[in-house]
């Protein structure tokens, strides 16, 4: 049902190569940034208190081709057992028919990957065997750096602390991964695809602008509790990831305070089609997600300290609801 090698060959090419850069400098850029993955290890555990076991969910450069492939490949794991209960109910197509409908998804899944790939810093992938692993997109890296006109050492290191702070907070606690599976499991058994072409063509003026998300359309009432626990748990770990980048940055990167505000002035968008699209995706919503977890975040440790916070992780149990990460104290009163 998806032509995987044609959304790959796709979104390559929509993507593109990135900045001109010279051989030397790009490697220069890939030995920093897995030198500074590696640094950021350690600032992340003495922060947050979270101690992740050594050699585990290995740290990749790449270039956005290297990232358009893995998360094609995260894609077709995320999405089997949706596309199997599809297939199951509407019968598998045959010949001309079945070529087509996959070169049509595969276009679709082209399409966000290419958009994407030109735009994202770093990223865990914690579906990855056995353990997950962290990918760091070099050219996006140097292009957003260049853009805001930020110290490239100091960029550099930022990044990574970010990103680290998403593979120690997965490797330290390895249950999170088996849970984020789950829900995408309970996702797939409660999806509708009728609710797409019956409420979708209504719904167009509301997605551009920015009411909803073509994913809150997509989902069914079974969806949308199981999405409200999905958007609890990223807007923990986004929120959580900033909360550490903010938190050790001033201490050993000296630009930090500038490169935050340069940063969130980007998050917004850079254009007219840029702005439309995050709205489509629901990247806004996800921006969102990193305003309101750091506020539960912060909210939390300063008031029963980092210590009592890392309760959250301990289990499914402990994690916040997505009411709870706008109301942090209604949290405290059930967990702690």
């Amino acid at each position: 049902m998806v032509d995987w090698d044609f959304a790959v060959s796709l979104a390559s090419r929509i993507a593109g190569d990135g900045p001109d850069t010279t051989s030397a400098e790009a490697a220069a850029v890939v030995a920093e940034l897995r030198e500074g993955a590696a640094r950021s290890t350690g600032l992340v555990r003495d922060f947050t208190g979270l101690v992740a076991p050594e050699d585990t969910a290995p740290v990749l450069v790449v270039d956005r081709a290297g990232w358009v492939q893995a998360n094609a490949d995260g894609f077709a794991r995320i999405l089997e057992p949706i596309i199997e209960k599809l297939a199951a109910r509407k019968g598998v197509p045959q010949g001309l028919s079945s070529a087509i409908g996959s070169r049509v998804t595969g276009a679709e899944i082209g399409f966000l990957l290419g958009f994407l790939g030109s735009k994202v810093l770093g990223q865990f992938d914690p579906f990855h065997d056995p353990a997950g692993r962290l990918l760091l997109v070099a050219p996006n890296v140097v292009h957003v750096q260049r853009e805001i006109s930020a110290d490239p050492h100091d960029f550099r290191l930022w990044v990574c602390l970010h990103e680290e702070t998403h593979r120690v907070q997965f490797t330290a606690n390895p249950w999170l991964r088996g849970h984020l599976t789950d829900l995408m499991q309970s996702m797939a058994d409660a999806i509708e695809p009728r609710a797409f072409l019956e409420e979708g063509p209504r719904k167009i003026g509301e997605i551009i602008r920015g009411d909803t998300s073509i994913v809150e359309i997509l989902s069914s009432p079974e969806q949308r509790e199981v999405l409200d626990r999905v958007t609890g748990v990223m807007s923990l770990l986004e929120g959580h990831a900033d909360v550490v980048m903010d938190g050790v940055g001033p201490s050993v990167i000296p630009s930090v305070e500038s490169i935050r505000a340069s940063f969130n002035q980007r998050r917004g968008g850079v254009g007219t089609l840029d702005r439309i699209l995050r709205r489509l995706l629901g990247l806004d919503a996800k921006m969102a997600q990193y305003r309101e977890g750091a506020v539960f975040v912060r909210h939390v440790v300063d008031k029963v300290g980092m210590t009592e916070f890392n309760t959250v992780w301990s289990g499914p149990d402990t994690l916040p609801s997505r009411a709870e990460i706008l109301d942090p104290d209604a949290w405290i009163a059930r967990v702690l």
